[in-house]
């Protein structure tokens, strides 16, 4: 690759001149104009009554809004991420959020036909050759149609939604652009952001991490009151909206976003739970090594020893492409089109929000990764976990949009499967027993993270929703309810926890997608039998893994575990083995601190 390499993102490739581009105005025109002729086809198709050929064109156009949508949606988010102050973007995404709710619309009522369609004429009908790419989500959407309110009142929900539920959305987002944390450094003060704060509270010196968490929390304690309200009004709408649905289960919606049965959720959850004590083993290991009694919680993803490697982003993409041409040499060419096409904005620069992500351009055929870079092995891991998201959507590009539809779950699959080739290998090839130490710890954090963090995030929504059906739930009370989640996620182990987290954490306010939590704990353990498998099979995975990806946007999790692996989801025994790979880096760990 060519260096030193671009940190910032090229976004003039598709549409020239940001938030003020011409260009993009007139893509959301297009937009409009194809969603009315879209609404026109179905007002002639419920007119005449014609036969299910005639639906056709119909499913054809709306394919092609999919991904206009999806192509806008991706522009305004990238802008809005690379610079908090950008108030066009926030208005542009109003406006997308407008033009989503009336292609939601129509897309209810063309679902609402897809149910006239009588169950022998529907077999005739997706057996068609040029269905054979949609069938399954064709049937999928046919099947929940019938699970929803009638399509009038669903255009209903979808209009009123757009400044109601998803503007408490917007709501959140604008109180985290306010966020600012001033900050003393080398002497000078500074104003820090909520994505720069965060990483510093990875810093080895316990003293800085415990004045920046305190800094933290009193700032995400002075936005609690912003932050209950915005919570409080999207929970009620969903209740609501599920209430007079019909579903009596808060997690009914979220299972069948991400193709998945409860079956498999307990007993995933069921062996993480009966797994965490040598993760417990662990953190009082780290404690010791920290020279504390108990871990706190802003001691959890700190440092241990002196081991800890910078790597600068050069560095990091080298690595990152090395590892990945191991498994997959499409995936590393892959990396380096993404590295050298200034398809990443990775430089840590204050204005940009927190987190970081991949997002798609279905028409242009390209992918954006958003982070902020500063040099640790945490964050190469996120580069490589985000590159896998692109990777993933990169095998797909040639399949029809409705095929391109893969739940959070699967996609987190793709994306911690990359992050651990990237990791596994940073272990193995440690120049020192103290680098391999670090690295190790870092790993396993990620496996703290996903067995212990996530299960009291789910733990904590589960409980909120349970309440908030009852009434509002103050921003005390929502402390309450998130430190009793994090004792039982970390089965009491640390000696102080986060009150607001549930303020600070932007995945509880996506309004797209409820419970965005328990798919990150799928996709971490459905990819450690994949990385298992492509230890085993060596140079015949890649293709096995491509065929695995492209499936993803066409058939249930247990339906994809059942072709590509030949396990049962449903059942303990995958999970566990997924389990067991996680527990022996903690036991690698407890060896090299012995004594």
């Amino acid at each position: 690759m060519q260096k030193p390499l671009q940190q910032t993102w090229n976004l003039e490739t598709f549409f020239p001149g940001g938030s003020s581009s011409p260009a993009f105005q007139t893509f959301l025109e297009d937009i409009e104009k194809h969603t009315a002729q879209l609404e026109k086809l179905l007002d002639e198709l419920k007119a005449t009554r014609a036969g299910e050929s005639a639906v056709l064109p119909a499913l054809e156009l709306l394919q092609t809004i999919a991904k206009q949508t999806r192509e806008a949606d991706s522009f305004v988010a990238c802008l809005a991420a690379e610079n908090q102050a950008d108030k066009k973007a926030l208005i542009l995404a109003g406006r997308i959020k407008t033009l989503s709710a009336a292609y939601a619309s129509a897309l209810t009522r063309f679902d609402q036909m897809l149910t006239e369609i009588g169950d022998e004429a529907w077999g005739a009908f997706v057996a068609r050759p040029e269905l054979e790419g949609i069938a399954y989500p064709l049937t999928e959407r046919r099947a929940l149609a019938a699970d929803k309110l009638p399509p009038e009142q669903e255009a209903l929900v979808n209009d009123l939604a757009i400044d109601g539920y998803h503007g408490w959305g917007e709501a959140y987002n604008t109180t985290v652009s306010k966020f600012v944390i001033a900050y003393e450094e080398n002497g000078k003060q500074v104003a820090l952001s909520a994505g720069q704060a965060a990483n510093k509270m990875h810093s080895p010196d316990r003293a800085e991490r415990e004045r920046l968490f305190r800094l933290w929390e009193t700032q995400w304690a002075e936005h609690a009151d912003y932050c209950a309200d915005a919570l409080n009004h999207l929970a009620g709408f969903r209740l609501k909206l599920y209430e007079r649905r019909g579903w009596e289960s808060i997690h009914k919606e979220p299972l069948a976003i991400n193709r998945m049965s409860k079956e498999t959720l307990d007993a995933m959850w069921g062996v993480i739970d009966r797994g965490k004590d040598i993760f417990v083993q662990y953190l009082n290991r780290k404690a010791k090594l920290l020279g504390v009694e108990k871990l706190s919680w802003y001691d959890v993803e700190a440092p241990v020893g002196e081991g800890s490697k910078h790597f600068s982003y050069d560095e990091g993409a080298d690595l990152i492409v090395e590892q990945f041409r191991r498994f997959s040499p499409k995936m590393a060419e892959f990396a380096i089109k993404a590295f050298e096409g200034a398809w990443i904005e990775a430089e840590d620069r204050p204005g940009k929000r927190p987190g970081g992500f991949c997002t798609s351009f279905p028409i242009a055929e390209e992918t954006r990764i958003f982070m902020t870079y500063a040099g640790t092995a945490s964050n190469v891991a996120t580069l490589a976990h985000e590159l896998g998201h692109g990777y993933h959507q990169h095998v797909m590009n040639d399949l029809p949009a409705l095929a391109q539809e893969y739940a959070m779950n699967v996609a987190e699959t793709a994306s911690t499967f990359a992050e651990m080739v990237v990791a596994d290998a940073a272990v193995k090839g440690a120049a020192t027993e103290e680098e391999r130490l670090t690295l190790l710890e870092d790993k396993i954090q990620r496996s703290v993270a996903f067995y212990m963090n996530i299960h009291a995030r789910f733990l904590f929504e589960t409980r909120f929703y349970e309440e908030r059906s009852k009434g509002i739930v103050s921003a005390e009370r929502l402390n309450e309810l998130m430190v009793e989640a994090q004792k039982q996620g970390y089965k009491d182990a640390l000696a102080e926890y986060h009150p607001h987290f549930w303020a600070s954490k932007l995945h509880f306010y996506i309004t797209e997608v409820p419970f965005y939590n328990f798919p990150y704990t799928f996709g971490y353990m459905f990819s450690t039998g994949l990385y298992a498998e492509a230890l085993r099979q060596g140079e015949a995975f890649e293709g096995k893994y491509i065929a695995l990806l492209r499936d993803t946007g066409r058939m249930t999790v247990e339906e994809l575990a059942e072709k590509h692996l030949g396990v049962d989801l449903r059942k303990p025994d995958f999970w566990q083995r997924a389990m067991d790979l996680s527990v022996e880096d903690v036991e690698a760990f407890m060896r090299l601190t012995e004594g």
